[in-house]
């Protein structure tokens, strides 16, 4: 015989979990306790759930494995709920455990009980809750397979504390097998009659599920057959940016290059995308219904094949088959020219002149271009800040960006921490605002234990940029609630154990970030900025004007 938390933990092993992140409490101690017998699988604690959750989604996002998080009950579920929305947003596999109430006290609002199935319904993939402990295999297993199929996204699972403490004869079930759906001969033949029919046609990419493999098939079937492809927002690191096929990210601030792209294309490919707010400008570049002109539409899910647009063309397929059909096609048209045309306009967009003055984010970028290593990972959470490196870095092939979906504050260093855990052989570097990097800058204490301490740059202007913009623009000279007192961000960084400077000058920039990256320790930059210079092409004059 064996407790539910042993089976529970043996499961876990069995499907290859090797990292768990969360905040310990008394209604799972039984999980824990047989944790101690599994050595391999490493413990992160974190300060704060919501952080635990994000570095559970950006494990996933960045693996393609399901994100382990295990919280307490009530307060400790409900502050991880931001991460079980961002990683459902994202498209990425996550698995949120949570200490229940016991079964003997369910439904009489029991000290911290929670419906989950309802708190959490509209914003998982999956929720359930383990009543007996002879279901544990059966439930590990099952989540583990929804977690990672069609649509990747996020479970939830309530854990009753008696069930976890009571015995079972089970047995772990074997590690999972995925299926990913792929393409009918029929429809790769009406994808070629579609194309062949076009004259300027264009791919949208993003979406999760994405193998190494299946990166370099897409990379593959678009350049060899000429084709233009922009990303959907913050998936610009599916394509290598140097690739003369890219011609930008299609997410927030699109260029009037990228935006007269996508209007002059008489064919949309939309790969594994799900069509969010943000690619489509709150759904105004494409009518809806129908977009105007003819849609080919691919998705791992066929509950997103039809959800927003009609496609002419609907294909349920996993991205990695389906590229892995289209690097065998030539479907080369007259279209070359055109496809050179949007990758010089992007190119020609990147460039912005270099302010002497200050702390100038596009010098700051264009120096880290240069000086980063190929499979550096880049990491933000939201704000005006990550315009910069979001829209003017280049990723290569095996760089990697963890960026939120959801456009959840925060994220960006819990991201961070979690990559250089996974990775402590690679540069991670953390983008956040000031007020970004206040939602959670306690992680700096889970860096510290773990030895997982990236570089953090941290964009001091002393607003919330992004507010204090639209607020500009809808009712000038008019603020409010925008402006941010600030905390002595090195003296706190140092108290982590963090090596850490201030920089007012852009030129200081670059022997500030060689002494961060030379630091053993981790390290942060904070970056003086005027607010004033709140987007790359517009002031906030120039808003309020």
């Amino acid at each position: 015989m064996q407790t539910g938390g042993e089976i529970l933990a043996d499961c876990l092993a069995k499907q290859g979990v090797k990292t768990i992140f969360g905040v310990p409490g008394e209604s799972y101690l039984a999980v824990l306790d047989a944790l101690v017998d599994h050595p391999d699988i490493r413990l992160i604690g974190n300060r704060n759930e919501g952080g635990a959750a994000f570095m559970a989604c950006a494990h996933g996002q960045l693996t393609g494995n399901p994100g382990i998080c295990m919280v307490t009950r009530g307060p400790g579920a409900t502050n991880a709920s931001i991460g079980v929305h961002t990683a459902m947003q994202g498209s990425v596999p996550m698995i949120l455990f949570i200490g229940q109430v016991g079964r003997d006290m369910r439904g009489r609002e029991a000290f911290q009980e929670v419906d989950y199935r309802a708190f959490f319904g509209p914003v998982a993939k999956w929720v359930t809750e383990i009543d007996e402990a002879d279901r544990i295999p059966e439930i590990i297993a099952r989540a583990f397979t929804v977690a990672q199929s069609g649509r990747p996204g996020p479970v939830v699972i309530a854990l009753p504390e008696d069930m976890l403490r009571s015995g079972t004869k089970a047995k772990p079930a074997p590690k999972v097998k995925l299926a990913e759906a792929a393409p009918t001969p029929d429809a790769i033949y009406d994808l070629k009659k579609a194309f062949a029919r076009a004259e300027k046609p264009l791919l949208l990419i993003g979406g999760g599920g994405w193998s190494a493999e299946g990166r370099a098939d897409l990379q593959k079937f678009a350049e060899q057959n000429h084709l233009p492809v922009a990303s959907a927002f913050r998936f610009q690191d599916l394509l290598d940016n140097h690739s003369p096929s890219y011609i930008g990210d299609a997410g927030l601030g699109k260029t009037p290059a990228l935006k007269a792209a996508l209007a002059e294309a008489d064919l949309i490919f939309a790969l594994n995308i799900r069509f969010g707010e943000n690619t489509t400008d709150g759904y105004e570049v494409f009518d809806v219904p129908r977009i105007g002109k003819p849609l080919i539409h691919s998705h791992a899910s066929d509950l997103e094949l039809g959800k927003i647009y009609q496609a002419d063309l609907p294909i349920h397929a996993g991205p990695n088959a389906l590229c892995h059909v289209l690097a065998q096609l030539d479907l080369r048209g007259s279209w070359q020219g055109w496809a050179e045309a949007q990758r010089s306009a992007y190119e020609e967009s990147t460039v912005l002149p270099i302010r002497e003055n200050g702390v100038d984010m596009a010098g700051i970028v264009a120096y880290l271009q240069g000086r980063l290593p190929e499979d550096a990972i880049l990491t933000n959470g939201a704000g005006n800040f990550a315009i910069w490196h979001n829209k003017f870095f280049r990723y290569g092939p095996e760089a990697r960006l963890l960026a939120p979906q959801s456009g959840a504050m925060g994220y960006g260093l819990p991201a961070a921490i979690a990559a250089k855990a996974e990775h402590p052989e690679r540069m991670v570097v953390c983008f956040a605002g000031d007020g970004d990097f206040q939602m959670n800058m306690q992680e700096l204490g889970t860096a510290m234990q773990a030895g997982a301490q990236p570089i953090v740059i941290v964009v001091n202007n002393g607003i919330y940029g992004t507010i204090r913009m639209h607020q500009e623009r809808d009712y000038p000279n008019r603020q409010s609630f925008t402006a941010i007192e600030n905390p002595d961000f090195c003296a706190m960084a140092k108290a982590y154990g963090f090596h850490a400077e201030t920089v007012t000058k852009t030129l200081d920039f670059l022997e500030a970030f060689t002494r961060s990256a030379a630091s053993t320790t981790g390290a942060l930059i904070e970056l003086i900025v005027d607010p004033e210079f709140i987007t790359p092409k517009a002031t906030l004059s120039q808003i309020r004007g």
